[in-house]
């Protein structure tokens, strides 16, 4: 079906993207190529008279939040979607409105959700068992308080790269948020334009009950970048200092609260953060749980690994590791999807568990890699991953989150 194809006489077919379910990474307004999406402090949004729905925007989407439609009669405008909290429900519509249009207009919207789908993309789905997220509680123009209880460098002072665990005291502010969410950070000042700068979002690397049980904090799991101004304003702030935090986001990739579920976890870097928290929160509250975690982590140097001290006193029996090492002297490069495919016997008994979830966090370029690993050891194990990873990823059972 042609995706430009007039809409029935009255009625509009219109895209919208989900706040509650939106981590605002970014990646819908890089990839339009009409310039259709664009954000303000609070949303992303769909501009109804720019949008060609091409489908460009909703494969690369790591949480489905760009998957979202709505049949009305006169568009809703930019400046009513920058002020949502959720999206509206589905209106009805009076007698004079034609079923058979509004029927052919909803599976048009399938037609080309269908075609949208078919690649490597779909919309992401939250684990059945998982606890209910609460999102958007707090945005810049009404942002929670946190103080800096402490910074902490986690690479040796000799690596290339300076990644630190900052911990926020959220005081008396209730700001709930689960394994798997993420916050924004509003760095103070402006651009050279004069412009506020953009909020940016990091994982929680800290369980729901805060960096130690009960308290009322969170961590974070931060890598300097050269030019990053968000990033160096954390890595630089000491104990003390006051931060403006907004959120929390994500609907999607949280963890199973099933004790009988495996976790299968595949990151490189501070894509580590989400796992750190998935493996407080089992080792807390599930620690003689039958389920199976494992985590394949890769970086260059155990020196520039995140969290290697700590990971190492991880018991076996409660997360299996596989650290991986890119950089090692004498030694050839190994990744992630190489690791996987050295343990296809145990990979593909874990693909092949319907208590499975995998999840895979890190850079973008680490995605294609692993899901042709994945491809590669179902095909040794006589399993067919392109019936197994769409079917995962309609049960809540895959998740990615790449940046």
């Amino acid at each position: 079906m042609d995706a430009t194809s007039p809409q029935p006489a009255g009625l509009l077919k219109q895209h919208l993207i989900d706040p509650e379910i939106c981590i605002r990474c970014g990646t819908c307004e890089e990839t339009c190529p009409i310039d259709a999406v664009s954000h303000n402090d609070d949303n992303y949004v769909v501009d109804a008279e720019i949008c060609n729905y091409c489908m460009d925007c909703i494969a690369p989407c790591p949480t489905g939040s760009i998957d979202n439609w709505r049949v009305v009669k006169t568009a809703y405008s930019v400046d009513e979607q920058f002020g949502w909290d959720e999206l509206p429900e589905q209106g009805e519509f009076a007698d004079d409105v034609d079923t058979d249009l509004m029927e052919a207009l909803e599976d048009e919207i399938a037609a080309l959700l269908a075609d949208a789908h078919s690649g490597t993309g779909g919309k992401a789905v939250a684990p059945a068992s998982a606890a209910k997220p609460t999102v958007n509680l707090f945005n810049r123009s009404k942002p929670a308080n946190a103080v800096v209880q402490g910074n902490f460098r986690l690479t040796e002072e000799d690596a290339e790269n300076d990644v630190r665990h900052i911990i926020l005291d959220l005081g008396d502010t209730v700001f709930p948020v689960l394994e798997g969410q993420s916050i924004g950070i509003i760095a103070p000042g402006t651009d050279a334009n004069g412009n506020a700068h953009a909020v940016r979002l990091y994982s929680v690397s800290s369980p729901r009950d805060g960096e130690r049980p009960n308290t009322n904090n969170m961590a974070l799991t931060v890598k300097r970048e050269a030019e990053g101004i968000c990033s160096n304003y954390l890595c630089d702030l000491e104990k003390g200092a006051s931060v403006q935090i907004t959120g929390p986001f994500g609907a999607t990739f949280l963890m199973p609260e099933d004790p009988q579920a495996n976790i299968f976890m595949i990151c490189t870097g501070t894509g580590s953060a989400p796992f750190r928290a998935f493996t407080e929160r089992r080792r807390r509250a599930m620690s003689t749980a039958p389920g199976q975690m494992d985590l394949y982590f890769g970086a260059r140097r155990p020196e520039e690994l995140p969290y290697f001290g700590p990971l190492k006193k991880v018991p076996q029996e409660l997360m299996r590791q596989q650290l991986v090492f890119s950089r090692l002297p004498d030694s050839p490069k190994e990744y992630v999807q190489d690791r996987m495919v050295t343990r296809a016997e145990e990979v593909s008994a874990l693909l092949a568990d319907e208590k499975t979830h995998v999840y895979i966090c890190g850079l973008r370029g680490m995605e294609t890699g692993v899901d042709e690993s994945f491809a590669s050891i179902c095909r040794q194990a006589s399993l067919d991953w392109e019936a197994i990873k769409p079917r995962m990823r309609e049960e809540g059972r895959y998740h990615v989150e790449t940046y």
